[in-house]
């Protein structure tokens, strides 16, 4: 185990491109450590040596959060190489799809983009939870990165396996960011474990690559989603908890983030297809 605990030890995933990688330069400071999630261990490295080079510490963990084993893994890296994790950023993420892109499954043969932007952050919280508990001071938070394209989930076939679109796919996938946001915050609180969870859309249309893949003109600069994500994790935003925010202002959900059945129904779903993918 790394001896980081006297650094602020933040993970993001999704870190070596768009908004992951300008967040993680932004954080590159003497007193953190970053965790650096990625898929290619050449961007990874890259970003490992700018991160630096600004000053800061830095260590690398690949995985496809589209397989839930990996998820798995990376987790059992991250508690075995880390006495401490003060911040988890959840940001990897899949877009719409390239235009008249059809339905596609993870690994685990579950709707990739429910899988990757959902799913896998909500095992990721679910196993590093107790490391995050033993923060200091109870300075622990989450930050799920979502979006203000939300779409009611319909659980009847939460995995659209009729009449699929990658934008509702999409949208579906980062609504149940924010009811999972909102159901975390309050079982946390209902059992005073010191840690914050909050959910942000950080600006519309980013210049990125998934906008790219989607063939949308850019709305947003990346900079202004890593302002107002900085707020969430290391501002004083993100000493609350349960809240969403739409860029810097705190913002109401979709209605069904506020729906007592569809949360739990949503959990009940999540721990079903992670069992069944790691059975």
């Amino acid at each position: 185990m790394s001896p980081t605990s006297s650094l602020t030890t933040i993970m993001i995933t999704g870190a070596t491109d768009g908004l992951g990688r300008a967040l993680a330069l932004r954080l590159a400071a003497p007193d953190r450590m970053l965790i650096l999630h990625g898929r290619s261990a050449e961007r990874a490295a890259e970003l490992r040596q700018a991160v630096r080079a600004a000053g800061g510490s830095a260590e690398v963990r690949l995985a496809d959060l589209g397989d839930l084993g990996q998820v798995d893994r990376l987790a059992d890296t991250v508690l075995a190489d880390f006495d401490r994790l003060d911040v988890l950023v959840n940001n990897a993420g899949v877009g719409f799809g390239a235009p008249g892109s059809g339905r596609e499954e993870s690994a685990d043969g579950i709707e990739l983009r429910f899988a990757v932007n959902y799913l896998a952050g909500y095992r990721l919280i679910d196993r590093l939870l107790p490391r995050l508990v033993e923060a200091p001071a109870g300075s622990a938070r989450i930050v799920n990165v979502a979006s203000a394209g939300q779409y009611p989930i319909d659980f009847a076939d939460p995995q659209l396996t009729t009449g699929y679109d990658g934008m509702v796919a999409y949208r579906r996938s980062k609504l149940a960011q924010v009811i999972a946001t909102y159901d975390l915050a309050d079982r946390l609180a209902a059992d005073n474990r010191p840690v914050t969870v909050n959910a942000l859309h950080p600006a519309s249309f980013m210049a990125t690559t998934m906008v790219q893949e989607a063939a949308v003109a850019p709305w947003s600069t990346v900079e202004q989603g890593v302002e107002a994500t900085l707020r969430l994790v290391t501002g004083s935003a993100g000493a609350n908890s349960g809240r969403y925010y739409n860029g810097t202002q705190e913002a109401r959900a979709d209605a069904q983030a506020y729906d007592p059945e569809a949360r739990v129904r949503l959990r009940a779903l999540s721990d079903e297809l992670i069992a069944k993918a790691l059975s």
